[in-house]
């Protein structure tokens, strides 16, 4: 009989090695931009299958070989396999990060490398995916290792769980099997049903969310406590082949766009579960056949370095040589196994097999201690590595009122408000107080400002690009009397148009939020003053729920635009468009960050076309609509500058800090006085 194709119940399974090869390599081609591979992240569901086979699998052997597990042995044993190749991995990254990015994202990255330290980088992504302001940064080099973290929680629960279990029951002298089953089953549908639930509330959240995922791993676990089987030849393959198809069915058809983890999550694991399933006989079949060829059991040897070490290539490689192309990230991608290699046989095989550590676990957990108490230094380390720029007064902070005495650009700061290694939480109080509403919302909070009790009432409306200018605008309310309404939802523009959310879907709950919104709106004394504000670059959608592009996208958002005025004009209140400030060029507060003495590479031109005039055109064409536009004190001399007067302009790359907004509100009220609306 060929080698591989028999294996003993507890022995070592070649086809789920090559299996590992198909799993990384759809990660690695997606993750290097290949557009037919688009769908290659469920190679993670795959690998999370395989994780929950092989852990149940030689925890069941030892409990069955010696009754019970020893918990210190096996957490020993994952020491040794992962924690010294990821401190390695940790290492590096900090210092090319110091190296090669801006003290901003030093900054960041220094958390995400603390995260990673202590495996819970996953929920530190999740945090960050249902904050919207954090939506949208750039990825971070350690952003591949939410999946590890997923892993190791739960190497953390489940073999203490079994432990417990098989404790209790056989105390009771009760066969396990039975309640093994059970836990299986209800941890693996309970996990599902949340996350089915949580992708379609929260999908960016969900994503990297372990009680999400759990069930993957719990389907990993039955198949280990299904134990080896019989079947006939025929179903073993037409089981191995119809997982393989699944498997390539998803990498190749999924993108982006597909909710997911959710029932599209099925495809992968379901396939990565039935070829399992069919090489636990007898005889490998199909597939398997091909899994256990040498060189594709090699690159699943190695899979877990390569997982390590490609994703940083690729985020430097970027930083570098600017967006990579699909040969160029292919290239970079290839060139990461050298590394990866290296890795392996220098690092983690001798590690992982060393008899010193293996014949003294308490060394192995001592050494597990260490590795992590290193890569969480490195996270601090690349902290206080990071230039650190004086936050000024807010009594030298002049921001947009500077500019009659400021007619040429500022040039160099000392001090800025805010520092730019704080900007991103330089964000209104209308955000603390919760009135932005969030994607998965269709109703907003009172959200009243101002004097409550005045017969003058304004509304803010629109999105986060409304709410930027909430400080100016709550600034006048007190200085006006006004009752002031603040109504904005994240991603959704006031313009009456179908679009789609960050995560790829229709975004119905927008459009049940704008009509709800605007039903309140119309329900105030007429006369009421409506603030307008969002942002111009969204994709409506066509009939078919396709994205529009180019000149059919602007006209279609701008008609969306003016039937909105329209609507508001008809319900007798007078509306202002204020305009959406010019999107910047890259990320305002980490080019500052990094060039405070030299300001003028972190301006840009103020872009000018139809795209950046969407909501100055509706507000010509809607009937009794005006334009309230401050570019001019953003962009002075169609200049786009980083800091005026000791302000930093910019939070990120298309919101305005809130202590720059703040200094906007003697423009916006002349603005208000020319169009005769206050």
């Amino acid at each position: 009989m060929k080698a591989g194709e028999r294996t003993a119940p507890s022995g070592f399974r070649p086809d789920v090695e090559g299996l590992r090869a198909i799993a990384i390599a759809a990660v690695l081609l997606c993750h290097a931009g290949l557009p037919v591979a688009a769908g290659g992240y469920v190679g993670v569901d795959v690998f999370f299958v395989i994780s929950g086979f092989l852990i149940t699998r030689l925890l069941l052997g030892e409990l069955e070989a010696t009754g019970s597990v020893s918990l210190r042995e096996f957490y020993a044993r994952r020491v040794r396999r992962l924690l010294p190749s990821l401190v390695v991995l940790l290492a590096v990254v900090a210092v090319l990060t110091f190296v090669l990015l801006t003290p901003l994202r030093g900054t960041e990255v220094s958390a995400d490398i603390v995260s990673s330290a202590f495996y819970v980088v996953n929920w530190h992504f999740s945090a960050q995916a249902v904050d919207y302001f954090a939506q949208g940064g750039e990825p971070s080099p350690v952003q591949h290792l939410w999946s590890l973290a997923v892993e190791e929680q739960f190497y953390l629960v489940w073999p203490a769980l079994l432990l417990l279990v098989t404790w209790v029951w056989r105390r009771r002298g009760r066969r396990v099997a039975p309640l093994l089953w059970a836990i299986v089953a209800v941890v693996g549908l309970a996990s599902l049903a949340f996350g089915l639930q949580l992708t379609q509330a929260e999908p960016s959240a969900a994503y990297f969310s372990t009680l999400g995922r759990a069930w993957e791993l719990a389907l990993g676990a039955a198949l280990a406590a299904l134990g080896p089987i019989r079947l006939p030849a025929a179903l073993r393959a037409g089981l191995a082949w119809a997982g393989l198809s699944a498997i390539v069915a998803a990498i190749l058809l999924f993108d982006a766009a597909t909710p997911f983890p959710g029932l599209a999550a099925l495809a992968p694991t379901l396939g990565a579960a039935a070829i399992i399933l069919a090489g636990t006989a007898a005889t490998a079949p199909g597939p398997s056949r091909l899994l256990v060829l040498r060189p594709v059991r090699y690159v699943g040897r190695v899979s877990y370095s390569w997982s390590l070490w490609h994703w940083p290539a690729v985020i430097f490689a970027t930083v570098l040589w600017g967006p990579l192309g699909i040969l160029a990230g292919l290239a970079v991608t290839l060139a990461s196994l050298l590394p990866a290699v290296l890795n392996h046989h220098l690092v983690e095989r001798p590690i992982q097999h060393s008899q010193t550590l293996s014949l003294w676990p308490g060394r192995s957990l001592a050494l597990g201690a260490g590795c992590t108490a290193a890569a969480a230094l490195a996270g601090f380390l690349l902290l206080s590595a990071q230039p650190q720029l004086r936050t000024a007064p807010l009594s030298e902070v002049e921001g947009a009122r500077a500019l009659p005495s400021q007619p040429f650009p500022q040039e160099r700061v000392e001090a800025v408000r805010p520092n730019p290694l704080q900007a991103r939480d330089d964000r209104s109080r209308m955000y603390e107080d919760g009135c932005l509403v969030g994607v998965g919302g269709t109703r907003s909070h009172p959200c009243i400002y101002g004097d409550s009790s005045s017969t003058k009432t304004v509304f803010l409306f629109g999105d986060s690009h409304a709410m930027q200018y909430f400080p100016a605008v709550e600034e006048l309310a007190r200085k006006h009397g006004w009752r002031l309404v603040a109504l904005a939802k994240a991603e959704c523009t006031p313009a009456a148009v179908r679009i789609r959310d960050h995560a790829g879907r229709v975004y119905g709950e927008c459009e049940a939020w704008r009509e709800a919104t605007l039903r309140r709106i119309e329900s105030a004394p007429r006369s009421s003053l409506v603030l307008v504000s969002s942002a111009s670059d969204y994709a409506p959608l066509d009939a078919k729920d396709e994205p529009l592009a180019g000149p059919e996208r602007a006209l279609a958002l701008r008609t969306g635009y003016e039937q909105t005025l329209r609507q508001l004009h008809e319900a007798g209140m007078r509306t202002a468009v204020i305009k959406d400030p010019p999107p910047a060029a890259e990320d305002v507060p980490s080019c500052v960050s990094a060039q405070p003495q030299d300001l003028d590479a972190c301006a840009f031109r103020r872009p000018r076309g139809e795209d950046y005039e969407v909501d100055a055109q509706a507000a010509h064409e809607a009937p009794g609509a005006k334009l309230v536009d401050v570019t001019a004190e953003i962009c002075p001399h169609d200049l786009c500058r980083a800091v005026i007067g000791n302000a930093l302009v910019y939070r990120d790359r298309n919101h305005l800090s809130a202590t720059f907004a703040l200094t906007l509100a003697p423009g916006i009220e002349r603005g208000l006085r020319q169009a005769k609306l206050v």
